[in-house]
């Protein structure tokens, strides 16, 4: 059992209602606290590939 720590992210509403991730291992895993059940894995590479997109604003939304 992995015993990782999860971590809110900063832009998540108070309350219950966030995104959490973990690093677990050579895995990055991320989960809407609502489904904790429900996990998304992404080894490092495609993490940090993640992250760079979303610091360049690839992922923001338009109109």
């Amino acid at each position: 059992m992995n015993k990782t720590i999860w971590f809110k992210s900063t832009r998540s509403a108070m309350g219950n209602e966030c995104v959490e991730v973990r690093a677990a291992g050579q895995t990055v895993q991320v989960r809407d606290s609502k489904r904790p059940d429900a996990t998304l894995c992404f080894v490092r590479p495609e993490w940090r590939g993640f992250i760079a997109g979303v610091k360049l604003g690839e992922f923001d939304r338009t109109g």
